[in-house]
């Protein structure tokens, strides 16, 4: 206990959480090659887009020599190959669309991908650490991060919508950098007492969450919904609570019951769970075990880092205590610039997915085959349903209106002022 209670008296600080001080969660600068041992792996991994497209990706994987991850040694080769071999696991699965999917990826696959999941703490399939996080590069080194100077790693199904998809989301973690170097600030500011200090950071984040809003607007000029609900989203889908792979998917050589993992979800980014914990929001039974579980999807440190800030002080606690006016209006705004955020991504989801899907029924119902095919050929399984596997709309608005239950109750003061 000892141990624990002179921890607590230490500043908290990012340093141990794998956080970077210039990208916050993205793995800074991250390798573009593996040694040449693996080069059978990134031959495929490179092409997965146009091997799909051919309808030969399976074949190519089950021709792939079987090879051992041990000379993998350091972190950015292992999220590298994690990459690769998601990107080539999610290509397998759904090469054929829903309706012809595998029940088993094949053991020279399915083996190095465990082992090097296990050796990073993350599941065998396409996560939003390895789809965002670690899969950019600078065109120009030395030029901007900007959207015209990034490029993919590796990519999947639908040209150009997928690089926008990944790399809008990318900037979307970019712009919460500010916030996250601000989260020790408002913890050390709440243990010490501390008042302008964490007012002030919470200033800080609010502008830094509002900076996030306007990075997701770039969805818009960048992936057309059309390809995104019609071609990109089921590479994105998992084999848990989705209808298209009920049983789940053997990792053959690994175990011989089927294993089931769901897919790629912004729900895997750590900042909003970063946030929900500092600002106290909490979350209804079924859309918090959706969300706990997602944590699971994350690098272990970032992991730590969600559960090390639940463990501190209340911050809201801290607020209501406090005689400021100034730290109780920063503390309601940046709830409120959360919430904004939360109702801003609703909104991109209705275009992306709501949007499509009935625009998608209709053309089943009319059957007109030729207009618009690529939206009704899209799987009608995921209709409803995010890349996650949840009711994504019911979800997300959950979420928000929880978001919304953390702001302060209204002084007569402001009362007057909205009246």
């Amino acid at each position: 206990m000892a141990a624990a209670e002179s921890d607590s008296k230490s500043p908290f600080s990012l340093d141990s959480y794998h956080v970077s001080e210039e990208f916050g969660f993205i793995l800074p600068n991250p390798l573009e090659e593996l040694p040449p041992y693996y080069q059978p792996w990134m031959d495929i991994a490179l092409r997965v887009p146009e091997l799909v497209h051919s309808h030969k990706l399976r074949s190519h994987i089950n021709k792939m020599p079987l090879l051992s991850s041990q000379f993998l040694q350091k972190h950015p080769e292992l999220r590298l190959a994690h990459l690769a071999l998601s990107v080539m696991t999610m290509g397998y699965a759904w090469q054929e669309g829903d309706k012809g999917t595998v029940e088993m990826l094949p053991y020279n696959l399915a083996v190095p991908y465990w082992e090097v999941s296990q050796r990073l703490g993350l599941p065998p399939i396409l996560t939003h650490s390895d789809a965002v996080l670690a899969n950019w590069r600078k065109k120009d080194p030395e030029g901007p991060f900007d959207m015209k100077n990034l490029e993919l790693l590796v990519s999947l199904p639908g040209g150009d919508s997928v690089r926008g998809f990944f790399m809008v989301t990318m900037l979307v973690e970019l712009a919460a950098v500010p916030a996250l170097r601000n989260i020790p600030v408002v913890i050390n500011g709440v243990r010490c007492g501390d008042t302008e200090a964490v007012a002030r950071a919470l200033e800080d984040i609010s502008q830094s969450i509002q900076d996030m809003t306007e990075a997701i607007k770039l969805m818009h000029v960048y992936v057309e919904p059309s390809v995104f609900y019609g071609i990109m989203r089921i590479y994105l889908s998992g084999w848990k609570d989705n209808p298209s792979m009920p049983k789940g998917l053997i990792y053959e050589g690994v175990q011989a019951e089927p294993m089931e993992y769901s897919g790629g979800s912004a729900a895997q980014s750590s900042l909003l769970h970063c946030f929900d914990e500092l600002l106290g929001v909490k979350h209804e039974e079924k859309s918090g075990a959706f969300l706990t579980r997602m944590r699971n999807y994350m690098p272990p440190a970032h992991k730590q880092l969600i559960q090390d800030i639940s463990l501190q002080p209340s911050l809201k606690s801290f607020v209501q205590q406090q005689a400021s006016e100034r730290l109780r209006q920063a503390f309601q705004h940046c709830v409120t610039k959360l919430l904004a955020l939360r109702s801003y991504h609703i909104n991109v989801v209705s275009r992306f997915i709501t949007v499509p899907a009935a625009h998608a029924r209709q053309l089943r119902n009319q059957s007109q085959e030729l207009e618009q095919e690529m939206i009704s050929r899209a799987p009608t399984a995921l209709e409803e349903r995010g890349t996650g596997g949840s009711s994504i709309m019911s979800f997300l608005k959950t979420v928000r209106n929880q978001t919304k239950d953390t702001l302060l109750p209204e002084t007569g003061k402001e009362m007057e002022h909205h009246s």
